[in-house]
């Protein structure tokens, strides 16, 4: 049976739930486990009279470190495939609330911990006893995202950063996250983020507006976006997961939302069997030991 993860009050004023991701490990990763914890806690809310929902680390050290690799590593195809659109259905409950979300990030958030933070409405910020990584480096590792990053993050920051950071495979430390425009507000510590992460969801007013895309992405104002790929895609390396991630970005200008998430699925499980994504992740997993 599902444990729900732990959810507080903050009723400063009207209520704003704080739903805390917690796994028993100081560093908290996005597996299966979790996955369900969370989907069955956001399922499980009460939001009468609620003004929004924060999402919110009890690390310490990241707000989430990525998407479970061994799963990406062994992982049938089926499986894979299984896992990442369930994944993406868990993540959407936070862009169809019908209350405003925020995400409350206190430390590392990458891959799919940063890409869990974009589909909330907003992303509050604090800096960290010393500046942490935030970014999707999954072409570091041969692959690519796959819950949405691709056309999440350049409608967070400057598009033709965003996709060539991405094809690349390379976050941004804090501070350059925060001078990028990452964050739509900032803690001046980490005592009272989540504090301030629940007055920005008291401050916007009636609920919004859902269509089944994020608040934030590429088809939102996607000519921005167009021009950047145009600029970009000439000077990105020649290797898969760059031309995925291309791809991806393209595919949502194109055909929406949806057809980029599986896109990137698509791409995710054909390069995670690719000699430079095998070779990458069992170096990551070798390095780690």
């Amino acid at each position: 049976m599902t444990t729900p993860l732990p959810v507080h009050t903050d009723d400063r004023g009207t209520p704003v739930l704080i739903v805390e991701l917690k796994q028993d490990s100081p560093v908290v990763v996005l597996d299966k486990p979790l996955l369900e914890a969370l989907d069955a806690t956001l399922a499980g809310l009460s939001l009468d009279g609620v003004a929004g929902v924060v999402l919110a680390s009890a690390s310490e050290k990241v707000f989430v470190a990525g998407a479970d690799l061994k799963a990406v590593r062994d992982l049938s195809d089926a499986d894979l495939h299984a896992y990442l659109e369930f994944g993406a259905g868990v993540f959407a409950r936070l862009h169809q609330m019908p209350v405003w979300t925020a995400a409350a990030i206190n430390g590392a958030a990458l891959g799919g911990g940063l890409e869990l933070a974009m589909h909330c409405d907003a992303l509050i910020g604090a800096p960290g006893a010393k500046p942490y990584p935030v970014g999707l480096p999954e072409a570091g590792l041969g692959i690519c995202p796959g819950w949405g990053g691709t056309n999440l993050l350049p409608a967070c920051i400057t598009p033709g950063v965003a996709i060539e950071k991405t094809a690349a495979g390379t976050p941004l430390p804090y501070p350059e996250a925060a001078d990028a425009g990452l964050f739509d507000l900032i803690a001046q510590e980490a005592g009272g983020l989540r504090q301030l992460a629940a007055d920005w969801i008291r401050g916007q007013g009636p609920a919004p507006t859902r269509d089944g895309a994020p608040l934030k992405w590429i088809g939102r104002n996607p000519e921005p976006v167009r021009e950047a790929l145009e600029t970009v895609s000439s000077e990105l390396a020649d290797t898969g997961p760059a031309k995925a991630v291309a791809d991806a970005v393209g595919v949502g200008l194109q055909k929406g939302w949806q057809a980029a998430l599986q896109c990137e699925r698509d791409h995710l499980v054909r390069l995670r069997h690719e000699d430079a994504g095998r070779a990458a992740i069992d170096a990551f997993f070798s390095k780690s030991k």
